[in-house]
């Protein structure tokens, strides 16, 4: 494989006017004024490392190339390991050892890229003329005669007339005003690098279409394949939100060649912004699309304003019905394709089998290993379906810890029997059903990869996390799961990486082991500098680097990104007939009301019915959560004539709440417990309204709206609805059922065994 490198290399070459020093190369030119139409071919090819400056950042654009300059443009575009390697000798009389160009003339005629003339010279220091150029550029890059019209009327009896035809008929050369090419014109450093940078872009692009990514993979630099590597947040530049393509954002873009964002609540205003920010995103990006992705999970984990965010993956685990997750993942799908979005970081396949887990929770679809399978299967095959990547997560499972990766470093200490039977049971699935993209997690797994390493937070030993483990990503994942699509990694700014790894060694040794992407870096320039130069000196096989970036090429082009043919103004027309669509709302409606599940029931059927007339009384510890059940209930109740009232339970105050609850005929209890430690969770609060609304005989609802463990850890609790969120498709369902309008047939999917 021919890789570019973006290191300059050769000796100093003051008076040929190219210097060797990369820093020169990727500074801007001041004296470009003059050459405006070649200024973007001159700042790409600098760019690349092919040409550069005499230093003071000039480029003496209108200086003329010789063809020892040629040659040496030319190999280090080809040839940059042969560089590296030495280049034999020249075979020109006039080209002596200590010629600045001699080791690039030598191994241009090594590979047949130049030839000399018949006096055995090559007369390295005489100026290029156009034809040479098209005769240089044509033998370099194996040109075929393209299917313009070319017609030059100075061209057709001269020496180079075939090798100016092929460059003419490609649209890669043209003639003057007056017909002519002048062939024999001399060419100037900026004529070289427009000839040049249009033969390379030209070349991309034919890879582009025949879907030859090894080719494609040969014309970028290092720079830009490990930048394919990298998908950063973009929330705030200069302290503000990240809501436009600002300049902050175009350089990220441009000096990184980012190959994809992650786009969070705080980029998004409404669908319409969104919408134009995604596209003008895809637009600075060049010929490489971006991978832009979200976490559209639904339910608790929504970033959609007027979407369809659905009421999550545990109400769906308690509808158990495959072909709903099949239409959860297609709606969700179709609304982020709308957005210009093509990943969605869902479905969550961790199965929630600890009631103690501070993160996964309501998150996951329940704790039953063949559920989760099922019902991620058909997530995936929906999502599939409209057409954006589902990227299933956080391998090997993040299920049954009582820490938040987020927070610190968790350690599943299963033995490897037990990882098979549950935790990568959904992932196999997974696998088998084509999925495309897996994200890591950090987590220490012993049974699989037991080596522990120094923490720099504290000097302790600690275990190494699955994200940067070889054993389990390219040993379990890969080899033995048989997995082939692309591994991104969960979050590089959370606390299981960022706290025990530095970003330099924690990127280097994430690729190793095999991840594809890097999520969220903390740092996004430096990982890439990092990488870049862990390519360069050989810390990183440039093997890696090309598999990796041929699985993020092929799955681009699988889901249609090089296609970008779609105006602005047609995306933003069809967003009403998607975003929250009728349809969707249906959905939306269906799994909620088909998820609700009765914990606790005096009859074993239902729920204590809300009656007539009732003075109801709705107790909750957040405000905004009790007034939107009102809303609800008022709404739903229609001619009941219901007195309502709304109590905020606070911090060991339930005896001063219940004085308010003691007129009520019915009481709605509503209880949350997510992001933390449900067994640490104030359920002493709640248990005292329980045993006084009990020793009163009085109807009421406990209404778990998170993680649906209340019965674990709460005793004698004789009514009891779980709606798996606490958004409104969820509670308006509640709410049907405690006035009767709806019968309860959610079935619980996860383990809740009542506390002796």
């Amino acid at each position: 494989m021919k890789l570019k490198m973006i290191t300059i290399l050769g000796a100093v070459l003051g008076s040929m006017l190219i210097s060797a020093e990369i820093a020169a190369a990727e500074q801007p030119f001041s004296d470009l004024q003059s050459v405006k139409w070649a200024e973007d071919s001159i700042n790409y090819m600098a760019k690349r490392g092919t040409v550069a400056g005499s230093g003071n950042g000039q480029f003496m654009p209108e200086r003329h190339v010789t063809r020892a300059q040629a040659v040496t443009f030319l190999v280090r575009e080809l040839y940059p390991q042969q560089l590296q390697a030495g280049g034999g000798a020249s075979g020109y009389s006039d080209v002596p050892t200590t010629h600045p160009f001699y080791r690039e003339i030598a191994i241009a005629a090594k590979n047949g890229l130049a030839s000399g003339l018949p006096d055995g010279t090559f007369q390295p220091d005489t100026a290029m003329s156009r034809a040479e150029t098209a005769a240089f550029l044509t033998r370099a890059y194996s040109l075929a005669v393209g299917k313009q019209s070319a017609s030059l009327k100075d061209t057709a009896d001269h020496w180079a007339a075939a090798p100016i035809r092929i460059m003419s008929s490609n649209g890669l050369i043209g003639g003057y005003t007056d017909g002519t090419y002048r062939p024999d014109q001399p060419v100037t450093r900026a004529e070289f690098s427009v000839f040049l940078a249009r033969v390379i872009r030209f070349e991309r692009e034919a890879a582009i279409q025949a879907q030859d990514w090894d080719k494609l993979i040969s014309y970028m630099t290092v720079s830009e394949q490990v930048g394919q590597m990298l998908m950063p947040d973009i929330r705030q530049w200069k302290g503000q939100v990240t809501t436009t393509v600002n300049e902050g954002l175009k350089r990220s873009i441009h000096d990184q060649d980012l190959g994809g964002l992650i786009l969070f609540d705080k980029n998004i205003v409404d669908v319409r912004q969104v919408t134009t920010l995604t596209h003008q995103l895809q637009m600075e990006a060049g010929d490489i699309p971006l991978f832009l992705g979200i976490d559209q999970e639904g339910g608790v984990v929504k970033r959609i304003p007027g979407g369809t965010n659905l009421p999550g993956q545990m109400a769906l685990g308690a509808a158990g019905d495959t072909v709903l997750a099949e239409a959860a993942g297609r709606l969700t799908g179709e609304e982020l394709r709308a957005l210009g979005l093509n990943i969605n970081f869902a479905p969550v396949l961790d199965i929630n089998s600890n009631p103690d887990n501070p993160i996964i929770g309501m998150r996951s679809f329940g704790s039953d290993a063949e559920l989760v399978s099922q019902l991620g299967a058909a997530t995936i095959k929906g999502l599939r379906q409209s057409g954006v990547i589902a990227a299933v997560k956080h391998f090997p499972g993040h299920g049954d810890t009582s820490v938040d990766s987020h927070l610190g470093l968790p350690v599943l200490t299963h033995d490897r029997e037990r990882l098979d039977a549950v935790e990568l049971k959904p992932f196999r699935a997974a696998i088998e059903n084509g999925v495309e993209m897996i994200m890591t997690a950090h987590i220490a797994f012993p049974a699989v990869d037991n080596e522990q390493v120094i923490s720099l937070k504290d000097g302790s030993s600690v275990p190494i996390p699955a994200t940067l483990s070889q054993k389990v990503l390219k040993g379990l994942l890969r080899e033995q799961l048989g997995y082939k699509g692309v591994i991104i990694s969960d979050a590089f700014t959370m606390n299981a990486i960022s706290e025990h790894f530095g970003e330099h060694q924690a990127v280097e040794r994430a690729i190793a082991a095999g991840v594809d992407i890097i999520l969220m870096p903390q740092e996004p320039a430096a990982a890439h500098q990092s990488l870049v130069q862990a390519v360069n000196s050989g810390k990183l096989p440039v093997e890696t680097i090309h598999d990796s970036v041929k699985r993020i090429l092929e799955l681009k082009s699988k889901y249609g990104l090089f296609d970008r043919s779609d105006s602005l103004a047609n995306k933003l027309a069809s967003l009403n007939d998607v975003i929250g669509s009728k349809e969707h709302r249906a959905v939306e409606r269906e799994i909620a009301e088909r998820a609700v599940t009765v914990l606790a029931s005096r009859d074993g059927k239902h729920p204590d019915q809300i009656h007539q007339g009732d003075r109801v009384v709705i107790a909750t510890a957040d405000k905004d959560q009790a007034e939107q059940l009102k809303r609800q209930l008022i709404q739903a109740s229609g001619s009941l004539s219901l007195k309502t009232e709304i109590v905020v339970i606070s911090l060991g105050k339930a005896t001063e709440a219940f004085q308010a609850m003691e007129q009520a005929d019915y009481v709605i209890l509503a209880s949350y417990q997510f992001r933390n430690v449900a067994s640490q969770f104030g359920w002493t609060d709640v248990q005292t309204i329980i045993d006084k609304l009990n020793k009163q005989s009085k109807r009421y609802a406990l209404l778990s709206l998170g993680n649906p463990y209340e019965m674990i850890h709460l005793q004698n609790v004789r009514s009891g609805l779980a709606v798996y969120g606490k958004q409104e498709p969820n509670t308006s369902a509640g709410i049907q059922v405690l006035l009767g309008q709806l019968e309860a047939g959610g079935k619980l999917p996860v383990t809740a065994v009542r506390r002796k």
